[in-house]
């Protein structure tokens, strides 16, 4: 029978509070506790550097720029096409103002219904009626004086415009010869003339038909 002295020593291995000891085959394992598969656990962190913070910061300051270079190109485009479209409203308005002078300017006391009609031609309803008359008026002065003018278009301006309705300056070389003035006189005929848009160009008013007649 063996005593108990006689029995070798047994190895004990102390293992602190955060290992535990295993032997196997003889070896000593220790691990830690508090770790997975012997690795300790993985901790999630970010980290930025300078240089691609400064990145960031570039990327912004140019998105800004071009948001920027966007807006002032848009507003510049309106800009442009607003001018554009009163240029081109204006050229309208006072070509059609320039050709009614021209046209009013021009008569021939043997051919006073051509004139007449061009008198109204282009005009509203109104201005029409009112012509029709004047014209009559002074029928009764050109026949006497056999008036004979032709007309050449000078300058056109437009003078005001509202909503769509334009007063437009016009001039225009008068040459005229009567009975009593067989060689061609020259003068210059001014007429002011009221043209609304929003009524297809029409005519609205004239003033300045009788200055032709009223200078000699």
């Amino acid at each position: 029978m063996t005593n108990a002295d006689d029995l070798p020593d047994a190895e004990v291995t102390n293992a602190s509070d955060d290992e535990s000891g295993i032997e196997v085959g003889g070896e000593q394992k220790t691990e830690k506790l508090g770790t997975f598969g012997g690795r300790p656990p993985r901790r999630l962190s970010i980290s930025i550097s300078a240089r691609n913070l400064a990145h960031a910061v570039l990327i912004a300051a140019l998105l800004g720029a071009v948001a920027t270079f966007a807006w002032l190109y848009v507003d510049a485009r309106h800009k442009l096409d607003d001018q554009s479209r009163r240029q081109s409203s204006y050229a309208h308005a006072e070509k059609v103002a320039l050709d009614y002078a021209v046209s009013a300017a021009t008569m021939n006391f043997q051919d006073l219904n051509g004139w007449k009609a061009k008198l109204v031609a282009g005009t509203s309803p109104e201005l029409t009626d009112k012509l029709t008359k004047a014209a009559g008026s002074m029928e009764q002065i050109l026949i006497p004086l056999q008036w004979n003018s032709t007309a050449q278009p000078l300058v056109a301006k437009v003078h005001s415009h509202d909503n769509g309705v334009y007063v437009v300056d016009c001039f225009v070389s008068v040459q005229t010869k009567t009975a009593q003035a067989p060689d061609a006189l020259q003068s210059t005929a001014t007429y002011s003339l009221t043209i609304d848009s929003n009524k297809n160009w029409q005519i609205t008013d004239v003033g300045g038909i009788g200055a032709v007649v009223g200078q000699r």
